[in-house]
């Protein structure tokens, strides 16, 4: 049994195909299909059931994935071990942004980031938070940037930043004389939302859960996006929330649009994520310190109330 063998493994149980998980292990089909049989001869037990169509794994064969993933992870821990040591900060670094964040936060950073470690190869991947939590505890992200808190037992957060939410309230809508908002001012039924799916829109259907206020599930307008929100406020369909960095790039004739609330603010809490084996953890710990540093410093809110992005069952 090698550990070369664990990975082909885990790649067509990926991919459940053998020629894709060739292609993704740079290896021809018949090598990789070769040392899977191998390995199932010296088990003596079939991990694949090769007559369904995608492959299947058998129901041993979930037991040796599950397996040969911490075998794997162990085995990656040894050269991350003698990289610490040494302290190198390089190599390939998969990371996960929600979409929420991606926009605002990825250009901040990441130029600082890449000059700083230039030897860091980082493939980022804009996901919702449920994708990631599956691609961190399958091994498939060494870290992301998502809302907390997650409850996650296998996942460790480490707090980035509290992004205060922000109103953007066009001039018919009846809460534009205000300077100031609270959340007892809000009715969900006139707020502009994102689509399902995304922490940002849980996190203000909590907030005004927590105001005492009804909510209903069919809400006027939903999008996938800040802009089309922004947009659609502007023709008067209703007010909306934005978290704060994303105020940063409204333009200019809109800001007098925004309406920040009454201390404590209402918040979402922004944590770099990543499994508890620590793999890599001088690379999250360079992100950390580059994000924390950027962010701190564009955010000075100082009294916030956070607004848990779970939804309510």
């Amino acid at each position: 049994m090698t550990i070369t063998q664990l990975k082909y493994v885990l790649a067509v149980a990926e991919h459940q195909n053998f020629t894709k998980a060739a292609q993704k292990t740079f290896v021809t089909q018949p090598t990789l299909s070769m040392q899977i049989q191998k390995l199932e001869d010296e088990l003596d037990i079939q991990i694949f059931d090769r007559s369904k169509k995608p492959i299947e794994l058998t129901s041993i064969g979930k037991k040796i994935v599950e397996q040969a993933h911490h075998i794997v992870n162990e085995a990656d821990r040894m050269q991350d071990v003698v990289d610490q040591d040494k302290g190198f900060i390089g190599g390939e670094f998969k990371l996960g942004i929600i979409p929420t964040i991606t926009p605002t936060l990825l250009p901040m950073f990441l130029k600082t980031f890449t000059t700083k470690f230039p030897k860091v190869h980082l493939k980022i991947e804009e996901l919702n938070t449920d994708d990631i939590i599956t691609k961190i505890n399958e091994g498939h992200l060494d870290a992301a940037i998502a809302a907390t808190p997650l409850y996650q037992d296998k996942i460790k957060e480490r707090v980035l930043y509290y992004e205060p939410f922000v109103g953007y309230i066009p001039a018919t809508h009846r809460l534009a004389e205000k300077k100031k908002i609270d959340s007892v001012d809000l009715e969900i039924e006139d707020i502009l939302l994102l689509e399902d799916g995304h922490c940002f829109r849980d996190g203000v259907v909590n907030l005004c859960k927590a105001s005492k206020l009804s909510v209903d599930d069919k809400f006027q307008l939903e999008s996938g996006s800040f802009e089309t929100l922004i947009k659609l406020s502007d023709e008067g369909l209703g007010m909306t929330l934005l978290p704060y960095l994303h105020t940063l790039d409204v333009k200019e004739h809109q800001n007098k649009n925004l309406r920040y609330f009454n201390e404590p603010s209402p918040a979402r809490e922004v944590s770099i994520i990543y499994s508890k084996s620590e793999l890599k953890l001088q690379i999250i710990n360079a992100l950390y310190d580059t994000i924390a540093s950027v962010v701190r410093g564009a955010i000075a809110f100082q009294d916030v109330k956070i607004i848990s992005p779970v939804k309510a069952k």
